[in-house]
């Protein structure tokens, strides 16, 4: 995989060289989801298509970057560790372009709300960008948790990025024989069995997991094309369920505007960015 430049107002585009010429780009937008199990697939009218794209693009929306080319020799982002961490040190290592423009921001003027049985999620009015996450597991080694961020550069390079993906060690076959998760081990995810953590090293935060589920929620929001200004809260919520909020939230013309930053908050970049060229394998 690789990461480069992209002109102003072009946004976050995927693109597949292992295909066919001319059909090989998959823009990163909420309405090209085609697949929410397990991870947040993205595809184009020829049916090419491109998963695990959430942690890479949460680690694009936690440095600022609005602008970027992901090139790609394959059908999935490479997993790294199962977090955002070695995507924002790279692009860290490389730097980013502040761009001649004003960024455009989706700013929420009405609350949304999606439900699905006990899962929810909603976008709410809010000066700035802030998430409200609360999981509830039945493992002892999960169980409630919940957290409240203020989204930043910072806040989420030292309080979300290193937050890993998890899953269960009786779901194991069960996934690989649906063709899922065939790469899964404790080097990029935490594996709980029963109510006990696998993983030597243990967990990176007390609370690693609701942590990672925001991650994911902050991934998944970057589809919307542009950084949310507004306040996000989800209970129980996975890819589908953040899918189904920006659908509805597109579907509703009153409760979004898209603007151009003239006096940004502290929090926000004014310019838009890009990253320059690097390269990550897995």
């Amino acid at each position: 995989m690789t990461l480069r430049p992209a002109a102003v107002d072009t946004g976050i585009t995927f693109l597949r060289t292992d295909v066919a010429p001319g059909t090989g780009l998959v823009p990163a937008r909420w309405d090209r989801v085609v697949d929410t199990r397990m991870c947040t697939v993205i595809g184009n009218d020829h049916g090419v298509t491109i998963g695990t794209i959430e942690h890479l693009m949460a680690a694009l929306r936690g440095c600022g970057v609005d602008n970027a080319v992901i090139e790609l020799d394959g059908p999935e982002v490479p997993v790294m560790d199962g977090s955002s961490a070695p995507f924002v040190f790279l692009i860290d290592c490389v730097g980013i372009e502040r761009q001649p423009a004003r960024r455009s921001v989706i700013r929420v003027l009405d609350t949304v709300r999606v439900e699905d049985g006990p899962a929810w999620a909603m976008l709410s009015p809010d000066a700035t960008t802030n998430l409200a996450f609360e999981i509830d597991f039945e493992s002892a080694a999960i169980g409630r948790q919940s957290r409240v961020l203020r989204l930043t550069e910072d806040s989420f390079a030292e309080e979300l990025a290193r937050a890993r993906t998890f899953g269960f060690v009786q779901d194991v076959e069960r996934l690989r024989a649906a063709g899922l998760a065939r790469g899964a081990s404790l080097d990029n995810a935490i594996v709980v069995d029963g109510d006990t953590v696998l993983n030597p090293e243990g967990l990176r935060y007390p609370d690693e997991f609701v942590r990672h589920k925001m991650l994911d929620a902050v991934g998944d929001l970057h589809l919307a094309g542009h950084a949310i200004v507004g306040r996000y809260e989800g209970c129980r919520a996975g890819h589908a369920v953040t899918n189904r909020l920006l659908h509805a939230l597109f579907a509703q013309p009153e409760a979004w505007r898209l603007e151009r930053l003239s006096d940004a908050p502290a929090t926000l970049s004014t310019t838009w960015s890009t990253v320059g060229d690097f390269r990550a394998s897995a």
